[in-house]
Order: structure tokens, then sequence, then C-alpha cells
């Protein structure tokens, strides 16, 4: 995968590992609020849209707090095509479930950022929040949007859902920061270490952070609370697609998820919430791993399970 400079996209591999092999990832680069507030962008019926990939972790969150929030009628979404090679997320449509760009009939993610922004310097990645109405990305993190999704459409939706309360929040952010620097981000550091000991480093925090959670979950049901919030919102994406992945693929196999006691029971339990059950899809999910990472996987060869993910 390629990255965009000065507006121009760059094919080949462009490494983010550091001097020590360990792998860092890159800040997004489109960061602005969706508020009452806000002199460009205002919370509207139909205004803004999402790309995403349902392969993706970090896409997928949005997904989930997209049918939580009940926005599935107020912010379109289009998903792009699980393999991500040279010219990065393709708007290809000939694997099941994917959309094409359905906004601007372009070929790529890469497209969209040169839409936004004629001389951005970016990884073109997914999930991207756009606006149809000035024709602008408004953000490409995640994390961002999902706070955008928790609460500024609330007056519209007149869905009032707090995934991330007040009284909760102190926790949640704490949870939240163990959880991404190594468990979200944990499998890429494991899995695109370009040394052995920034591979181990990496293996042991996440197995660590892991037997944490577990810990946690002993006689709970949610990370925090006695409630679905943010943080448990913001873990499911990398269980899910742990033992299928993870596991095997990122060489994170000192145990599978199936192998916690708590944690498995927490995936089990959280997969039949219906914002998450319908927006996992194990086929979009192994056909990006195993067929677009060629230097970790050359032959491309995608494996037929596990029949049960978890």
């Amino acid at each position: 995968m390629g990255q965009l400079i000065n507006g121009v996209w760059k094919k080949g591999s462009v490494s983010n590992n550091q001097k020590d092999g360990s792998f860092k990832r890159v800040d997004s680069v489109f960061r602005n609020e969706i508020s009452d507030n806000d002199k460009v962008y205002k919370p509207e019926k139909n205004r803004y849209h999402l790309y995403v990939s349902y392969a993706c972790p970090w896409a997928h969150r949005t997904l989930i707090f997209r049918h939580l929030k009940k926005l599935e009628n107020h912010i379109s979404v289009d998903y792009v095509h699980p393999d991500m090679l040279e010219n990065g997320w393709s708007f290809s449509n000939n694997f099941p479930k994917t959309t094409g760009d359905s906004l601007h009939l372009k070929s790529y993610i890469h497209e969209i950022y040169q839409l936004s922004d004629k001389k951005v310097s970016s990884k073109a990645t997914v999930p991207v929040l756009w606006d149809k109405k000035t024709n602008t990305i408004v953000n490409n993190e995640s994390a961002e949007i999902i706070r955008i999704m928790n609460s500024a459409f609330n007056k519209i939706t007149k869905n009032f859902d707090d995934y991330y309360p007040s009284n909760l929040r102190p926790e949640i952010d704490r949870i939240n920061k163990i959880t991404y620097e190594n468990i979200n981000n944990g499998v890429y550091k494991s899995g695109f270490s370009k040394t052995q000991s920034a591979y181990e480093d990496a293996v042991k925090k996440l197995f660590s952070s892991l037997e944490m959670i577990d810990e946690i979950l002993k006689g709970k049901e949610y990370l925090v609370g006695n409630q679905l919030t943010e943080a448990d919102i913001r873990l499911i994406p990398t269980l899910l697609r742990f033992d299928s992945v993870y596991h095997v693929h990122f060489k994170c196999n000192l145990k599978k998820i199936s192998e916690f006691k708590n944690i498995s029971h927490y995936v089990k339990k959280l997969f039949n919430i219906p914002a998450i059950h319908s927006t996992t899809d194990f086929d979009h999910i192994k056909r990006h791993y195993y067929f677009s990472h060629e230097s970790i996987n050359p032959n491309r060869i995608i494996p037929l399970g596990p029949e049960k993910p978890f």
C-alpha cells in the first residue's frame, strides 16, 4: 500500500517502522467536529457519508455506532473492497457486499482524500466521514468519529443513548488507553514488527493486557459500569478478528481468545447484539488480511477456518 505525498499517490510499501523495528501508526490528518456550535459542520440529516471497510477494525467501530445510534437513515455509507493493494482501498464492487463509490464514482479511497485536499500528505485510511455539502472530509479518526456519532445527531434521531456517560469517562478513558496501545494497535505492532525484540515486546504487552481484560470481566458483562460503553465498542472489533486472523497471520499465538474464560464469554454475548452481529463480515476480514499483506503471506492463501471464530 502506498500513501499520498503533497496530493500525489505514491505506490509501494511505505514503512512505518522505527529504527528498532517496532511499528508506529501514522496519525490521522482530518480532525474536525460536527456540532451546532461548529462554523462549518452542523448536524443535518443526509448531509454526511461514511466510507468504510467491513474488514477494518477501526471502521467497524463506526458501523457499530451508526447502528446503535439509529443513524442508518441519516448517514449514508459505502463499503470498499477487502483487497488493499498498491493503490490502497479500492471501490471495486466484484466482492459480495461491496458498493463502489456512490457519491463520486471514484476507483480508490485515496481519490476521496485528493478531492478534499489537493495537497494532502496522508495514508488513505478508512473510516472516512465525508461532508456532501462542502465536499470535504470531516474526520478520518475513528475514535473521534464515534464521539461525533454518540452525541452530535441526538436532536435529529431522538436517540439519546450515551455510550460515553460523564460519570464513567475517567474509567472508560483508562481502559481505552490500554486497549488502544496494547491490543487494538498491539496486534499490528506484533504483525508488522521487523525485529525479534520488537515483536516479543509487542506480543508480551498484548497478552498482558488481555489477561488484565479477562480479570476485569470476571463476574461482569461489560468493561465499565453495568452497561455497554465506548470501551466495549472500541475493543470488540479486535477481539472478533483475533482467532481468525491475528492469532496466525500476526503471530499473536500465545493463546486464542477462545481460551480466555471471561473474554470468550464476553465476545459471544456482545456478538449477539444486532449492531455488532450485523456489521461483522468474516469473509471480508479474512480476505483483506491474508490477501492484502503480501509481505506476510506471499502466496495469498486464505485459510478455510476456523469454522467458529470464537
